[in-house]
């Protein structure tokens, strides 16, 4: 495979260019939430490349353990694996998304897939806010910093930041927006919220001349021994 770069030495310049041409900070982010909030349409929404769906038709059988009620009616299919796409944001941070099922039996999965996430977004519904308290709980116990983002569904009742930040329970430092998951700009906002939130929490690298290696010996002389009489 040809991965030669534009003005390497072997003089070639009609080859595709593979890797970056600047350095990127590379982000693993988990979508969450109950099921049927809208993860799938987010992701979906906001990649750049063509996502990675692992759905299912929802039958009768799986009735008494997916409670559909409250979910839009032309709701026919729910993931039963994992969503995937990517978003490179402006400052060459580059962001992968991993959507997760919202139900319990998939749990298990859920934490297979948050191993070495830096963060969480999870969704809400103002129809179901009580389903999104197991998902933050599961997000914490992670030690996931996380942001969440309140879907607005068609028809859904509408609150003030303040109400559902205190139905919520959310710490202070805790971002909370709202958003539709089928538009572009409001999910986007919703992204960068968590972007923002977890560097803003990682430790500062830090301060190391870059020509000075971090086990060069210091030039100053340490102290001589004193002399015993």
């Amino acid at each position: 495979m040809d991965s030669v770069r534009s003005g390497s030495p072997t003089g070639r310049t009609d080859r595709v260019g593979y890797l970056p041409d600047r350095d990127q900070t590379l982000m693993k982010l988990v979508v969450a939430g109950p099921f049927g909030v809208g993860k799938t349409t987010l992701i979906r929404t906001l990649s750049e490349i063509p996502t990675l769906h692992t759905e299912e038709a929802m039958t009768e059988t799986g009735a008494p353990v997916d409670d559909a009620q409250g979910l839009p009616p032309g709701k026919t299919t729910t993931t039963v694996a994992v969503d995937f796409g990517r978003l490179t944001l402006p400052g060459q941070v580059v962001l992968y998304m991993f959507g997760t099922p919202g139900q319990r039996r998939f749990f298990p999965l859920w934490q297979d897939i948050a191993r070495g996430a830096v963060g969480a977004l999870v969704l809400a519904d103002t129809r179901r806010l009580a389903d999104s308290f197991e998902i933050m709980d599961m997000v914490e116990e992670q030690g996931l910093p996380y942001a969440v983002a309140v879907n607005c569904f068609p028809g859904a009742p509408a609150h003030p930041i303040e109400v559902l930040r205190s139905h919520l329970d959310l710490h202070a430092a805790t971002p909370l927006v709202l958003c539709d998951a089928r538009e572009r700009g409001s999910s986007l906002d919703a992204l960068i919220a968590l972007a923002e939130h977890v560097l803003h929490g990682l430790p500062a690298s830090p301060d190391v001349p870059a020509d000075v290696p971090p086990d060069a010996p210091s030039d100053a002389a340490p102290d001589a021994a004193p002399e015993h009489p």
